[in-house]
């Protein structure tokens, strides 16, 4: 399914934790504090391999996490790490990426590359008969890529002619406004695909050379989930990939993203209806112990049709049409921000029912029927995070990249269930201080009352 690029936006800036109410956790699939979601393999090589066997249908679906995401992307050259990912099924050595392409289609299977922040991704979905296929071509791509000059070439312009359209969608210009404005000098302020100037100074060579130096077996995770035994897919990756071999030097890795950046605010004049705002800033990550209180304020801030958010300003005052609120972990840091979508005459109207709540949040402590409901809803959502072999997949590699464990499932049900008001109380208190936000706004600023 293709995303409206104002979705698709949103999808940019966060990672989303909001999901719809289902059945309670004791009657979900997979909660069981027994039953881990996968098996776990490292082979000799270091890659990790994790094994989720599902056999109700003949599907095998396998993701790839490659330590070579954007945020490893040099200086002055945002969108190299998103270009190295999308040309690497586009040639090998034994296949040229036409050739790959009706390789995979001939059996109704699919195989995938894209650039992501933190990590880039493969993909691929085969039938269960065809994975040995699937797996061949897999492996081709991953550890045989030749980088032809004129597929480097053709994905840049799609890269730029993506650039150029998603520059008409507000959304997507105030989502990397925000970034821009939290993140500062840290390689999170760059999108993800870079810039049309960025992508100009980008060489084949630079393709090559970030391919050998990042694309490496020991900072490499691949999930599989279908109808396959943990046995045959080590046996089957252990031959493919087995003999995959770290290079010499030794991988770096980014700082974390700082915290506390002074407050800024930054407007971008558009001939629109509607504003695009987003208010926020860096924030705590996933190891942090105050990350799951933050996750519930979250939630009864902004996180659904029984938040705050949605309460006062678009069920009472039909002032938004949409506000949410959101915590998005990442490996080198945390982001939260309040989103929302309004006529331009009402975004200071907004904003201070924004600030407002916030200011509450940090002075109040949360009623016990409002955090129970939040907790609920949190907890009962989460099984839909597993409800294909695409979405166990992805999640497998999440849980992977932090260090969640296999059991996570009972130990997310935990956290949550662990969090009192005072943790929402003093986790709120000491990270997010309205004074100390940013604001990015995309709107006509004139009729919105905000020119200088």
């Amino acid at each position: 399914m293709r995303l409206s690029p104002g979705r698709a936006a949103r999808a940019a800036v966060l990672l989303a934790f909001v999901l719809a109410p289902t059945a309670t956790l004791a009657q979900a699939p997979g909660f069981a504090a027994a039953r881990p979601l996968a098996v776990r393999v490292t082979l000799p090589n270091g890659l990790v391999v994790l094994v989720a066997e599902r056999p109700a249908l003949p599907i095998v679906v396998v993701r790839v996490a490659l330590d070579g995401g954007a945020v490893l992307d040099p200086p002055g050259k945002p969108g190299l790490a998103n270009l190295t990912a999308l040309t690497l099924p586009r040639g090998t050595r034994g296949r040229s990426g036409p050739e790959i392409d009706r390789a995979i289609e001939f059996v109704g299977g699919s195989l995938d590359a894209e650039g992501g922040r933190d990590w880039s991704e493969l993909s691929l979905s085969v039938l269960r008969r065809d994975l040995a296929l699937g797996l061949d071509l897999l492996a081709d791509v991953l550890l045989r890529p030749t980088f032809p000059a004129e597929e480097v070439e053709r994905k840049r312009e799609e890269v730029r002619a993506s650039l150029r359209r998603s520059e008409e969608d507000p959304e997507t210009v105030a989502a990397r406004l925000f970034r821009r404005l939290i993140f500062a000098n840290h390689p999170y302020a760059s999108p993800v695909p870079g810039t049309e100037e960025s992508l100009a100074r980008i060489t084949r060579e630079d393709v090559s050379v970030f391919y050998a130096a990042r694309y490496r077996p020991e900072t490499t995770v691949v999930s599989v989930v279908g109808d396959v035994t943990a046995g045959e897919v080590r046996t089957a990756l252990g031959t493919r990939l087995g003999a995959w071999a770290v290079p010499p030097a030794a991988a770096t890795t980014p700082a974390m993203a700082p915290l506390g950046a002074p407050a800024r605010t930054e407007l971008v004049q558009r001939e629109l209806t509607q504003a695009s705002v987003y208010l926020g800033g860096a924030t705590v990550t996933r190891p942090h112990s105050d990350y799951y209180p933050l996750v519930l304020a979250s939630q009864i801030l902004g996180g659904g049709s029984s938040s705050r958010l949605y309460g006062r300003v678009r069920e009472e005052r039909g002032l938004a049409y949409s506000v949410y609120a959101q915590l998005a972990p990442a490996r080198y840091g945390g982001l939260f921000l309040v989103g929302f979508q309004s006529e331009n005459g009402r975004v200071r109207e907004v904003l201070a029912l924004v600030r407002e709540e916030l200011v509450r949040l940090r002075r109040e402590r949360v009623a016990e029927e409002e955090l129970a409901r939040a907790k609920a809803y949190l907890v009962g959502s989460f099984p839909l995070r597993m409800d294909t072999n695409a979405e166990l997949a992805s999640l497998l590699l999440v849980v992977e990249e932090f260090g969640l464990g296999l059991d996570y499932p009972a130990r997310y049900r935990r956290a949550i269930e662990a969090v009192t008001a005072e943790d929402v109380l003093r986790a709120v208190q000491a990270h997010w201080d309205p004074d100390a936000m940013s604001l990015a706004i995309v709107a006509n600023v004139r009729e919105a009352g905000l020119a200088p």
